[in-house]
């Protein structure tokens, strides 16, 4: 059913290049985000490089739980440059006599096949998983009438397009919130600067540390075990004791670590996007540990942990960070100790300061309950495309009656 199924060739990275190359990061479920290729240095005849794409071809995530198996279709690229498939991305082109290859894209995006691929067709252990290529050359296809296949991809692209731009519509709202928040943030930001001036984080700054890092079980700590933070237990200005690591019996957890109420954590190294991102420790998590990778900041009765952390996320701080994050890898970049105590804060009075955690606070509570209710529409939506799609390779649903189903399809969330 396919003239070609395989894998892609690792690329040379340069910051240009004759080529680009699709990663599994740029394989996206909204489609392909060329945003996240980069290119492939080559020199000589690019007919030589495997894995080179052409419209029609299907791209299948290869390694690594949660992206294996997260399907893809090429159409050509975004400024003409040829277009390959790196090592983790196995291509497949279809004999488009016998199996079209939209039909075919979207047999293989089913939750039928998802499901088979981790029942039948990987190999590995834990994290460090692939898509087999022989199992994948051997596996199961549904294969209805040519004609039949063509009818069900166009009734696909139709009724996709649809619930797609719905979706985009809340993806929109979801993006006005966001603005909204950061634009609150700053101007209230901007005019405690212009009353009461500002100054260097170090005014109030009575100790910097960072935790431990052992070695330390995949699964989650129960509320009754010790567990040490990870990276993502601060996500957005918000943090999360449940995204932690389970501390292994027989290592001895180092009470001087673990995290209190009231506590201001800043990331201490992560992408130059999100690392310097800031939360208060909002209830009392006495066996979750502080690892190496975050900083507790102790501050004096001066200035509030909720108001620095408010502050600490405004453009300013952000902007000296990202100019830090410049000079460093763009993968992973880390911040010292002095760096954070730089960081200019408005000198507002402690009464000034708690005024202002209230009213943003009650402001950003709205604006996270409004995103909460797009995000449920999102998935409702991501939902209902999964399973049209599922039900239309699979038979369940008739196409034939595809104008009645495509209103059903445009209202069902």
């Amino acid at each position: 059913m396919t003239t070609v199924l395989r894998r892609g060739t690792t690329p040379n990275y340069a910051d240009d290049g004759p080529v680009r190359a699709i990663s599994q990061a740029s394989n996206q479920p909204g489609g392909l985000d060329w945003s996240r290729t980069r290119f492939h240095e080559h020199d000589g005849s690019t007919k030589k490089i495997k894995g080179i794409l052409q419209p029609g071809d299907i791209l299948i995530n290869s390694t690594g739980r949660g992206t294996l198996g997260r399907v893809g279709y090429f159409s050509g690229g975004p400024d003409g440059k040829l277009c390959m498939a790196d090592a983790h991305v196995t291509v497949a082109r279809t004999d488009a006599n016998r199996w079209d290859p939209r039909f075919a894209f979207y047999y293989l995006s089913s939750d039928l096949f998802y499901s088979y691929i981790y029942s039948a067709l990987v190999i590995g252990a834990t994290n460090q998983i692939e898509l087999s290529g022989d199992r994948l050359a051997s596996a199961p296809v549904i294969l209805p009438p040519l004609d039949k296949q063509r009818h069900i991809a166009g009734f696909l692209d139709a009724e996709l397009t649809r619930i797609d731009q719905v979706s985009s519509l809340f993806k929109e709202s979801d993006w006005l919130a966001q603005e909204r928040k950061q634009a609150l943030r700053a101007s209230t930001l901007e005019q405690l600067a212009q009353d009461h001036g500002e100054v260097p984080l170090r005014r109030f700054v009575t100790k910097i540390e960072q935790g431990e890092s052992p070695q330390c079980e995949s699964s989650r700590a129960g509320d009754s075990e010790w567990g040490v933070l990870k990276l993502s237990s601060i996500k957005d200005g918000t943090f999360s004791s449940d995204e932690n690591k389970r501390l292994p019996e027989g290592i001895r957890p180092e009470p001087r670590f673990a995290v209190r109420t009231g506590d201001l954590l800043v990331t201490r190294a992560n992408t130059p996007e999100l690392v310097g991102d800031t939360a208060v420790v909002t209830d009392a998590y006495h066996r979750r540990l502080l690892p190496d990778l975050i900083y507790r900041v102790g501050l004096t009765d001066a200035l509030l942990p909720e108001f620095a952390a408010i502050t600490l996320r405004g453009p300013r701080v952000r902007g000296l960070i990202q100019a830090v994050a410049r000079g460093s890898s763009q993968s992973m970049v880390k911040l010292r100790g002095e760096d954070i105590r730089a960081w200019p804060i408005p000198r507002a009075p402690v009464d000034v300061q708690r005024l202002v955690v209230s009213s943003l606070e009650e402001k950003f509570t709205q604006l996270a309950e409004l995103r909460a209710k797009v995000s449920h529409q999102l998935s409702l939506l991501a939902e209902r495309r999964q399973a049209l799609i599922t039900a239309a390779v699979t038979g369940q649903l008739d196409v034939t009656t595809a104008g009645r189903a495509g209103k059903v399809a445009a209202s069902g969330v």
